[in-house]
């Protein structure tokens, strides 16, 4: 089994030597790069194509909300980890909009920090136990049907279903293999979904889906 491929972005130096140790010689990751800023962590997720990034959320020159917002967009494939002091509900509100996978603070248990790595790179959606329950009804509210028949009718039926995948948590290869259409088609029809919902990537899309009734977590309800 190949190793985990871990991209590290935080500002303080000292944090990312640390991060750096628990990821190589508690999990087994391969650390692939560090970067101490937003814009740097988006240059390097484009360059090397990490499994998972490790964000920090204040950092100069680009926040990670900013980054992780252009990394979900550019690098579907790659796997956002919010690592912050932050317990504010704005901020894992923002990090979940903007297509992170993982929010985690700081103070996290290194083997359970690795655990979380792991899971995310499966594709499960983590959030920090303090901050489940908050996160849960903030998605069980915006998750309540409403009625706006002009925007359904404004997608195509195509468009309709790759929305609802998304909504799912299905990649574009996935999406591309289900729909029986290529990869670069799925990542066409999305912007044109982005346009039309007034969107900017797949984790606002989904937003949308749950809140209007469209789509849900559960592909069977």
């Amino acid at each position: 089994m190949s190793r985990i491929r871990v991209l590290i972005a935080d500002d303080h130096r000292l944090f990312r030597e640390g991060l750096r140790q628990i990821c190589e010689v508690i999990g087994g990751f391969q650390v692939v790069g560090e970067a101490v800023n937003g814009q740097e962590a988006v240059d390097l997720a484009r360059q090397l194509k990490p499994d998972v990034i490790l964000m920090d959320i204040n950092m100069p020159v680009m926040d990670g909300v900013h980054a992780t917002s252009l990394i979900s967009e550019n690098n579907p494939e790659t796997r956002v980890v919010i690592l912050t002091m932050y317990r504010q509900d704005h901020y894992v509100f923002k990090a979940i909009q903007a297509g992170a996978r993982g929010y985690l603070l700081k103070d996290t248990d290194g083997k359970a920090f690795v655990e979380a790595v792991r899971a995310v790179q499966r594709g499960d959606a983590l959030i920090d136990p303090a901050l489940a329950a908050q996160v849960l009804e903030e998605f069980r509210r915006i998750s309540q049907p409403t009625s706006d028949a002009g925007e359904t009718e404004r997608l195509t039926p195509g468009e309709m279903e790759a929305l609802q995948l998304v909504a799912q948590g299905e990649d574009n290869k996935t999406i591309g293999e289900r729909l029986g259409i290529a990869e670069r088609t799925v990542a066409n029809r999305l912007r044109d979904i982005y346009q039309k919902l007034h969107v900017n990537n797949r984790t606002q899309a989904a937003l949308v889906a749950l809140r209007k009734g469209w789509a849900h977590l559960d592909p069977e309800a």
